[in-house]
């Protein structure tokens, strides 16, 4: 964390601010390529819904991920951003048969969750290969808002439906080249991933045609000094064993891919806010900062920890905080966190902001979003331009 460098970013482009360390992704990204060197055909996808911001979606490409979508207007997004049709996974959930296929007609692989989008994608669409999210009736992940991948959840095809997918795809009713399983995020334990990974590798022995075998995301980053996060080696340790134990993989020269987001992001990015109050109570001390959770939601939609450091007043003595924000509702950032001492005008960080933390931001209470910069060769660059009234009137129709 380099705090020079932050406040530099402060001073010149204001608060509340998004900061993105391009280095960092790097980083990340060449441990999880070097972590999988000894699996062939190995791929990385980005999940663009962890930070869809242009320029880090063109350094995504730079660096040479896919992009995993879950929304027509990612897919979009992705294309302007010069990915290849063919690097593009759309994932969606719910969307309507519209949606799908406009994603048909952009030409990108489509990987569908329930047997009742693939049958309508069979009556139109039978010749064009798709890839199927299975669920594995596995509970992990470090949030119920993010544990996917259990019986009662939403995604996926339950594994009772499979055999009637095969049937289909045995009479050329579809063609099924992929098999996708993502359990959760924030995923620690091995032996969950291990548990979902020898179904997948089941399910795929029940299709003649598939040629990619998608892992999904997951990967946990610490978020404290001495958190626990996944360990890419063993990781890869444990798919390139099940590789060696399914030899059609290696004979069908399989695609094997990943999907992270936040594994590649989120350490990246801080997130700066401005002390509007350090407000007394007879029991509290509240840290009033110039955002809420319009802004930087997670630590009120998840419960998630977020470091917070006084970049002002880094190294003074550690006072107990609550620290809220300025949304007429709840929406806590921290509750008795220690915090060098704060005072009215201190630059707070938030850090591990760089995923699902802008891209879940809002105009509620009609505020305006934040700008986005990035650190790149030492060099500060604005990426995003900060909201202003006329962002959150566009497009209102005013009829009196």
């Amino acid at each position: 964390m380099n705090i020079k460098k932050l406040k530099e970013a402060e001073i010149k482009f204001g608060n509340p601010l998004y900061v993105y360390d391009l280095s960092i992704i790097e980083n990340q990204f060449k441990e999880l390529k070097n972590g999988f060197q000894n699996i062939k055909n190995f791929k990385i996808n980005f999940a663009a819904k962890s930070l869809s911001n242009i320029s880090i979606l063109k350094f995504m490409k730079r660096l040479g991920t896919g992009l995993d979508t879950v929304s027509i207007e990612e897919v979009k997004i992705g294309l302007i951003c010069g990915f290849n049709n063919e690097d593009i996974t759309f994932t969606p959930n719910g969307v309507s048969f519209n949606e799908i296929e406009e994603a048909y007609n952009l030409k990108v692989k489509i990987n569908l969750d329930s047997l009742e989008s693939i049958k309508d994608f069979s009556k139109k669409f039978s010749s064009y290969p798709i890839s199927i999210r299975v669920n594995p009736n596995i509970l992990s992940g470090g949030n119920k808002n993010v544990s996917v991948g259990h019986d009662e959840s939403k995604f996926g095809i339950p594994q009772d439906y499979l055999d009637e997918i095969a049937e289909m795809d045995n009479k050329k009713n579809i063609i099924i080249e992929g098999i996708h399983i993502h359990t959760g995020s924030d995923i620690v334990e091995l032996d969950n991933f291990q548990e979902a990974f020898k179904k997948i590798f089941l399910v795929a022995k029940k299709f003649k045609n598939v040629k990619i075998l998608n892992f999904g995301g997951g990967l946990k980053i610490p978020y404290f000094k001495g958190d626990s996060k996944t360990n890419i080696l063993s990781l890869s340790n444990s798919i390139k064993k099940l590789i060696n134990d399914n030899s059609f993989v290696i004979e069908n020269n399989l695609k094997i891919i990943l999907e992270p987001g936040k594994f590649l992001v989120g350490e990246s990015g801080y997130f700066l806010t401005k002390v509007n109050y350090v407000k007394k109570t007879p029991n509290k001390l509240f840290i009033q900062l110039n955002s809420g959770f319009n802004h930087f939601i997670r630590p009120t939609f998840y419960d998630s920890f977020h470091e917070i450091i006084n970049i002002t007043n880094p190294n003074d003595k550690k006072y107990e905080y609550d620290v809220v924000g300025y949304i007429c509702e709840q929406d806590n950032f921290a509750l008795k966190r220690k915090i060098s001492n704060v005072r009215k005008g201190d630059i707070l960080c938030f850090k591990n902001a760089g995923a699902y933390c802008s891209s879940m931001s809002s105009n509620y209470n009609s505020r305006i979003k934040p700008a986005e910069v990035c650190i790149w060769e030492n060099k500060l660059i604005k990426i995003k331009e900060r909201e202003d009234l006329n962002n959150i009137l566009n497009g209102q129709i005013d009829i009196f």
